[in-house]
């Protein structure tokens, strides 16, 4: 889009290859008598390492949870079962002796399905069976058939079997008393694309007469079509001394029903002790406020002002917020219970106040207002801090020195920016920390094509002025890296578009990125790798209503369910005019709270915080990859190993105290039912202890 560098281009639909689940026939399994392990002495407890098996056919449902245990930092082993030269599954690969103390290997053990060896007399099932039942492991039946082999009746004895896209399912009573509790009991089951069959499954009911000793405890439900009844779709068989989670429908990692239930089946396998932890993050930065942006022209489909209109092309209206856009905002917030952050460039202020006879009431209705508002620096005049910009052609390019060097703006004038805009706010009060900065469309840092690498005045600019928390696009760097004294912080664009204040503008500028040539668009649909066209354009009166607020609030709640920090980012333009930004913020925060239970809250940080959690997962990550972390339990005492200078990440039973030299304090903070923290040893290399509740 030229330099409309502001929003990014994502895909308007949802990618089938993503997005859709297909099923063949799984094979069935008979029952089999697991073989016997060597019991372990009766007075030696075993050691439960704290590290989970996956073993996959390659298929979307064990990369799901896979993906899941990644997210929230839970080390894990994969078996691909079609890959060659892969271990063999016997006791010498799941269990050992550690200091004369029998220890299973892995607290836990996800199989594609129930049996994914192909044979009821495998010795692999058998060993796993056997390994299961002395050491207690519950296993993940990640998508597999209903019938009596787990404990239900086949789908054609009262059940169903087929597309469940758009099926209203409910945790039970059971699922709410146990691994699900942190919902409040709907999950629907989205149908993103009414042509495309998304997700398939079996719903189900317990066998009438189970085996003796056997039970199944449903935790996740749906009617079954055509009648009363109710049937399965997660649930507990408990038989032969083993635990399984039997799931019987695909997903893959990027449904939202998988997102919403990911935190319990990982709850239920691990029984709520496991390294790692897990929250559910939404916050919203707002940039250019006080300074105007450039307008939307829908006759000519560009706009003036911003480098991409061709000469000729008249200036259009800019777009700024006024009082009352300010003191809605303000309201907003209290009536939501939600923060934002606004992002502002002081010295555009001023320009706009002495252009208007020095009064600027949207300036002081924020400034009245300013504790309700996180406040983050913007730069003063939000200049282009990378290298001088050739404007001469579209799109522009950088500007070169008579010797074919490439000139860049200076270090004095990235400092000046940065400093002044502090300086100013400091002076009127704002809540501003000097750590944290968002430069202008995020430049300084390296944007391709154009400029493929950071500027190299940017980086003495920061250390001068005290930045460690840089704002970069997520849609260009997803990664956290280093720019000098910082690390950045990726935000997701939001299809909101930075110029645009009606939602028929916004519907009018959509409608020009992804509709195709034929259909009056620019293409880019077509051309664009990461993007598809629309099947006909939008209409401008009800299109964003109808199409572009719901997918919009998809994606962002998508973000915010896939244990994911990092923040998003609108304009002031939004919050202006028709406010076309709070329909998207409102749908998020309500169907988030409709899913959610009150002790499961949004996560709303501000912009060092979300830093920081990016820096320590990241460390955390290494070291687990490096397999440089030690985390078991024996008994109700849990005992973890990172390498110094790494906090270990690590979700525990509500209860659960950190062993002090001198006693035990509190472990964690409480959320979604349990507590976690970044714990941290009393001295460099030393372990972390823990003290588990008695019951869990």
């Amino acid at each position: 889009m030229g330099s409309n560098s502001k929003s990014s281009i994502r895909p308007a639909r949802i990618l089938t290859a993503l997005a859709t689940a297909f099923v063949t026939a799984l094979p069935l399994a008979v029952a089999t008598t697991p073989a016997q392990a060597a019991p372990a002495a009766a007075d030696v407890v075993p050691r439960i390492d704290l590290r989970v098996l996956v073993i996959t056919d390659g298929g979307d449902t064990t990369d799901a949870i896979a993906s899941e245990l990644r997210s929230q930092g839970i080390p894990y082993t994969t078996v691909n079962l079609s890959a060659s030269g892969r271990p063999v599954i016997n006791e010498a690969f799941l269990s050992d002796t550690v200091d004369g103390r029998p220890r299973a290997k892995f607290q836990g053990v996800v199989m594609s399905n129930d049996n994914p060896f192909g044979s009821a007399d495998s010795p692999e099932l058998a060993a796993l069976k056997a390994y299961e039942t002395t050491y207690k492991i519950p296993q993940v039946d990640a998508y597999t058939y209903a019938r009596p082999d787990v404990g239900l009746r086949t789908p054609d004895e009262g059940g169903y079997a087929g597309v469940l896209d758009g099926f209203a399912t409910r945790t039970t009573d059971a699922g709410k008393a146990g691994p699900f509790g942190y919902l409040k009991g709907a999950v629907p089951f989205e149908d993103a694309d009414p042509k495309v069959s998304e997700s398939y499954g079996y719903i189900a009911q317990p066998v009438a007469n189970p085996p003796a000793g056997a039970t199944f405890t449903t935790y996740l439900d749906a009617a079954v079509p055509g009648g009363p009844a109710r049937g399965s779709l997660i649930g507990e068989y408990a038989h032969d001394g083993r635990r399984e989670l039997v799931v019987t429908f695909a997903q893959n990692r990027y449904q939202q029903q998988f997102r919403l239930l990911a935190r319990g089946i990982v709850d239920w396998l691990t029984q709520g002790v496991h390294l790692g932890q897990s929250r559910n993050y939404f916050s919203v930065q707002v940039d250019d406020i006080f300074a105007p942006d450039s307008r939307w022209d829908t006759k000519n489909n560009c706009t003036p002002g911003d480098f991409d209109c061709p000469p000729g092309v008249p200036d259009t209206a800019q777009i700024r917020m006024t009082e009352a856009d300010a003191a809605y905002a303000a309201q907003w917030q209290r009536d939501r219970g939600y923060q934002l952050d606004l992002v502002y460039n002081a010295g555009s202020g001023e320009e706009w106040k002495a252009e208007h006879g020095g009064v600027d009431a949207l300036a002081d209705r924020l400034l009245a207002d300013r504790s309700a508002y996180r406040w983050v620096n913007h730069t003063y005049t939000h200049p282009f801090l990378g290298c001088v910009q050739d404007t001469s052609t579209v799109p522009w390019r950088c500007a070169k020195d008579w010797f074919g060097q490439t000139r860049w703006v200076s270090r004095s004038e990235i400092t000046a920016e940065i400093e002044k805009n502090h300086a100013w706010g400091v002076a009127k009060g704002l809540d501003v920390d000097a750590s944290e900065l968002v430069t202008g469309e995020h430049s300084g840092l390296k944007s391709t094509p154009q400029q493929p690498q950071d500027n190299p005045n940017l980086a003495p600019a920061l250390t001068a002025t005290g930045v460690k928390w840089l704002a970069s696009d997520n849609s260009r760097e997803s990664a956290q890296r280093q720019a000098g004294p910082a690390l950045t912080v990726p935000r997701y664009p939001m299809n909101v578009f930075y110029n645009a204040a009606t939602a028929a503008e916004e519907t009018d500028e959509y409608n020009w990125i992804y509709t195709s040539k034929a259909d009056g668009g620019s293409g880019i649909c077509e051309t664009d790798p990461n993007s598809t066209c629309l099947p006909a354009p939008l209409p401008t009166s009800t299109g964003y209503t109808s199409y572009i607020v719901p997918l919009e609030a998809r994606t962002a709640l998508g973000h915010a369910l896939a244990n994911d920090p990092r923040p998003h980012y609108i304009h002031q333009s939004n919050l202006a005019e028709d406010r076309i930004a709070y329909p998207v913020l409102d749908k998020v925060l309500a169907d988030y709270r409709g899913f959610f239970a009150a002790d499961t809250p949004v996560l709303n940080q501000r912009h060092r915080d979300i830093g920081r959690e990016m820096q320590q997962r990241a460390a955390w990550q290494k070291a687990l990859d490096a397999g440089s972390v030690t985390a078991y339990r024996i008994g109700d005492t849990v005992t973890i190993t990172s390498p110094a200078g790494v906090a270990a990440a690590a979700t525990m039973p509500d209860g659960t105290r950190t062993q002090l030299p001198n006693g035990t304090v509190d472990f964690g903070t409480r959320y979604a039912g349990r507590v976690s923290e970044w714990a941290t040893a009393q001295s460099p290399g030393a372990a972390i202890t823990l003290k588990l509740p008695t019951t869990a």
